[in-house]
């Protein structure tokens, strides 16, 4: 009885830690599956947020004036990445990141910062797979909704 009992416990949390992959395969979560939490992060964060047909939400801080980025553009940028729980994943320190090529970007990126300006300002809620999806990358955990702050500062 006792290694029935374990064997059903070990399935059972073998089956808790694989909730994104099915037969092997990891599987995106889709945006419209995210939506109330990051409508609910909009909400208690003070943030006015636009839906994107994609599933961001974004909030244009200053639309900037000088060319709006192509997905080949190099982009120069300084920006906070923030979870869901407000911790800081990934930040410029000093000195702008990049220049980065927007289409070698996450997808949200690619999708929202063509919203704004070079010199413009942007907050950005991604859905998880418009970030980092389910395999999650680094300090993201998988299936992660991504919040950010970035300052479009260069477009080349």
């Amino acid at each position: 009885m006792k290694k029935v009992f374990l064997s059903l416990l070990l399935v059972g949390i073998a089956f808790s830690f694989s909730s994104c992959i099915k037969d092997g395969i990891c599987k995106d979560k889709t945006p419209s599956s995210e939506e109330g939490t990051i409508l609910n992060y909009a909400s208690t964060h003070g943030i006015t947020a636009t839906a994107h047909s994609s599933g961001i939400y974004y909030q244009i801080i200053t639309q900037g004036t000088g060319p709006a980025p192509a997905a080949t553009s190099l982009v120069k940028v300084n920006y906070k990445g923030r979870l869901m729980n407000d911790q800081i994943f990934d930040q410029t320190t000093t000195d702008p990141a990049g220049p980065y090529t927007l289409n070698s970007l996450i997808k949200g990126w690619q999708i929202g910062l063509p919203l704004i300006n070079e010199g413009g300002k942007i907050r950005l809620i991604i859905p998880s797979s418009l970030g980092y999806g389910c395999k999650g990358y680094g300090p993201v955990p998988s299936n992660s909704v991504l919040y950010f702050e970035i300052d479009l500062v260069d477009v080349l």
